[in-house]
């Protein structure tokens, strides 16, 4: 019942969100990134985690070199779909280190492969299809983000980077799914903490 509910609702919000034309996504994008620099615990934090734009989710290359340029580090993810995991890699040139693999994702070069462990990383900035005010998070289904957190006893402040389209009402949760801290849309910033 509620891997049907998902489904649904990730199909439904997905379609809003690939409706957005490219200037209006930019446009927002944006907007929210200028928020989460501002965020006292964006400045605060050391090392970052930001996920690498695909499709149509909210565009964060414009955050992760200005974060880069501010001398943070910047963490990225790296996924093994054969056995379904998450690593984290550091990242020090956008332009270098960075390709469009196989799976159609951006990721780190492997020759440029720098591992770090979660509990290093201070923020992390995650994406998702859709959202709820109580900070919890529909993903793409693959539970990447899920099992990365879950096996952690501490874990950084978690940021969702979203659309105002993105947020609905209800996300029908799971004992595995991860909760937000705080949701950054264009239009707001909700807490969770």
């Amino acid at each position: 019942m509620i891997t049907t509910l998902k489904q649904e609702l990730r199909r439904e919000v997905i379609k809003k969100r690939d409706s957005l034309p490219h200037e209006e996504r930019i446009k927002r994008s944006r907007k929210i990134c200028d928020t989460l620099r501002n965020l006292r615990e964006f400045q605060e934090a050391k090392v970052v985690h930001f996920f690498l734009t695909m499709k149509s989710e909210v565009v964060t290359e414009g955050a992760i070199r200005g974060a880069l340029s501010s001398g943070k580090t910047v963490v990225v993810p790296v996924i093994d779909k054969k056995h379904r995991h998450l690593s984290l890699s550091r990242i020090d040139d956008y332009d270098q280190e960075l390709v469009i693999t196989t799976h159609g994702i951006l990721e780190p070069r492997p020759k440029f492969y720098k591992f770090i462990p979660l509990e290093e990383v201070d923020l992390m900035m995650l994406p998702g299809v859709a959202f709820d005010v109580r900070g919890h998070r529909l993903g793409y289904g693959a539970g990447y983000y899920d099992r990365l957190l879950k096996a952690e006893e501490e874990r950084p402040l978690l940021v969702a980077l979203a659309f105002e389209i993105q947020i609905v009402d209800e996300i029908p949760v799971s004992d595995h799914d991860i909760r937000m801290d705080k949701i950054i849309t264009e239009e707001r910033v909700i807490e969770n903490r």
